[in-house]
């Protein structure tokens, strides 16, 4: 084989490995009961905010403590924490995306992103 071609090998079987790298850390949508089954996999939920139940944010004591209660599309309640700040206009939210994993009977986020209302 020419010079070239080996070369070329070696950069097809790089690209490979970091496509096949890069989708290794693939996150899935999900209900609540289907990410209690996968307990260690982030997993993304959407949902809406339980805006009668009670919302704990306390930056005085611990701004890295945030705790909700939300339902996914299918109806499910479930206890949300996470260690971040309160998001802006949080309770205006019409829609919630949370990614995370079932600790303890509780949602650990590690990001929640919102969808506000249009103006």
């Amino acid at each position: 084989m020419k010079k070239i071609q080996i070369i070329l090998l070696v950069v097809a079987a790089i690209a490979v490995g970091v496509i096949i790298a890069m989708t290794g850390d693939y996150t899935t949508y999900a209900n609540f009961p289907q990410a209690a089954e996968k307990p260690g996999n982030n997993v993304n939920v959407v949902g809406y905010l339980v805006k009668d139940k009670e919302i704990v944010y306390n930056p005085e004591v611990d701004a890295n403590f945030f705790s909700f209660t939300m339902t996914d599309k299918e109806g499910n309640e479930q206890k949300v924490i996470y260690h971040g700040a309160k998001p802006q206009d949080f309770e205006r939210s019409e829609q919630l995306v949370v990614k995370g994993t079932i600790k303890d009977d509780v949602f650990a986020a590690s990001e929640i992103s919102m969808k506000c209302p249009s103006k």
